[in-house]
C-alpha cells in the first residue's frame, strides 16, 4: 500500500511540477507552429485552383516571350554583347512552364506524415529526457531525497518507483499527444490535401512508427533520469547531453572522416536513430572501392543499421545507465 501511495505522490509532484508544465507547454506550442506552418503551405487541388495556376503559366510564358524579345533587339543594336548570334536567342517553349509549377501543393498524408511523426518524436524524446533528468535531478540537489529517505529508507524502491511514475506519465503523454498529432494531420490533409490510400497496411506501418517513436520517448526518459541520479544533479545529465552533441558527434564526425574510417556514420547518433524510425538506415562508403555486380557495374559499399540493432543499443544503454543509477543509490551516501 506504501508504495502505491509513493507512486500516486510522485505521479502527482512530477503532473504538478512548474518545470514539467513549461517544457511541456514548450513542446506543444513547437509542435502547433509545425502544425501551422505545414497547413498554410499546402492546399487542395480542385478546379479554381488548377485554374489559377493554368493562368499563371500562361502569364509567365507570356513574360518569356516578352523577355526572349526584348533581347534580340538588344542583340541586333549590339551583338558583341550576346556573342553575337541573336538567332539562338529564344523564349521557353509553353510546355516546359506547366501549371504544376504554380499550384501549392497539397497534403498527402500516407506520403507526407510519417516524417512529422518522427519530428514528433524527436521533439517529445528531447522534452522526456529534459524532464526525467530534472524530475530526480532537482530532488538531489534540493535535498529532497535524502529527507525521502529518512522515512522511507528502501532506496532501491524509492528510485525505481520514481522512474515507474515518470515512464507512466511519459507514455500517457506520449499517446495523447500522438492521437493529437495524428488527428490534427488527418483534418488538414482533409481540408488541404488527400487522405487516400490509407490502408489497413499504411495504418498498421504508421502505427508501429508511432510504437517506435514513444519507445524513442520512454529510454530518453530513462537515459535522462538515470544519468541526473548518477551525478546527483540536473546539470550531470544535460552536460552528459551536450557532451555527447559537441564531443561524440561533431567532433567525433570530423575526425573520424579525417581519418577515412570507413562506415563512420555508423559511430554517430543520427544514424541509428534514423535507423529506428524508418526501420533500416543505408551508411554508403563512397571511399572505398566499388563493388561490382552482375546487375550494377559498381556500387558503393553498403552497411545497414536495422531497427532491431538500433532498439538493442538503445535498450543497453538505458539499462545500463539506470543499473548505475540503482547501484550507485545503493552504495553511495545519501548526503
Amino acid at each position: 500500500m506504501g508504495t502505491v501511495s509513493l507512486y500516486t505522490a510522485e505521479t502527482r509532484r512530477l503532473s504538478k511540477r512548474r518545470f514539467t508544465r513549461f517544457f511541456v507547454l514548450i513542446a506543444l506550442i513547437v509542435l502547433g507552429l509545425l502544425a501551422g506552418g505545414t497547413a498554410y503551405t499546402h492546399e487542395k487541388t480542385t478546379a479554381r485552383t488548377r485554374a489559377a495556376a493554368e493562368a499563371a503559366a500562361d502569364r509567365a510564358y507570356q513574360e518569356q516571350l516578352g523577355y526572349a524579345e526584348q533581347a534580340r533587339q538588344d542583340c541586333r543594336k549590339d551583338p558583341t554583347s550576346y556573342g553575337g548570334n541573336c538567332d539562338g536567342i529564344s523564349p521557353p517553349t509553353r510546355d516546359q512552364i506547366s501549371a504544376e509549377q504554380f499550384l501549392t501543393p497539397p497534403f498527402d498524408f500516407r506520403a507526407d506524415f510519417p516524417a512529422l511523426v518522427i519530428a514528433w518524436a524527436a521533439l517529445l524524446a528531447l522534452v522526456a529526457f529534459i524532464i526525467g533528468a530534472s524530475f530526480v535531478g532537482a530532488e538531489w540537489n534540493s535535498g529532497g531525497m535524502m529527507n525521502l529517505l529518512l522515512w522511507r529508507p528502501q532506496r532501491l524502491r524509492v528510485l525505481s518507483t520514481k522512474l515507474s511514475a515518470l515512464l507512466t506519465w511519459l507514455a500517457g503523454l506520449g499517446v495523447l499527444s500522438g492521437a493529437a498529432w495524428t488527428g490534427l494531420f488527418w483534418l488538414i490533409a482533409t481540408l488541404r490535401g488527400s487522405t487516400a490510400g490509407m490502408t489497413p497496411g499504411a495504418w498498421q506501418s504508421l502505427g508501429l512508427t508511432g510504437l517506435r517513436g514513444l519507445g524513442l520517448v520512454l529510454m530518453a526518459g530513462a537515459i535522462g533520469f538515470g544519468a541526473a541520479s548518477i551525478g546527483r544533479h540536473t546539470a550531470a545529465a544535460l552536460g552528459v547531453a551536450i557532451g555527447v552533441i559537441v564531443i561524440f558527434q561533431f567532433g567525433l564526425a570530423i575526425v573520424l572522416e579525417l581519418a577515412r574510417v570507413r562506415f563512420y556514420e555508423a559511430y554517430l547518433l543520427p544514424a541509428w536513430i534514423g535507423a529506428w524510425m524508418v526501420k533500416s538506415y543505408d551508411v554508403v562508403d563512397y571511399r572505398a572501392p566499388c563493388v561490382y555486380s552482375a546487375t550494377n557495374s559498381c556500387e558503393p559499399p553498403v552497411l545497414t543499421i536495422t531497427w532491431q540493432m538500433a532498439g538493442g543499443l538503445f535498450a543497453a544503454v538505458s539499462i545500463i545507465i539506470v543499473g548505475v543509477a540503482m547501484w550507485t543509490i545503493r552504495k553511495r551516501d545519501i548526503t
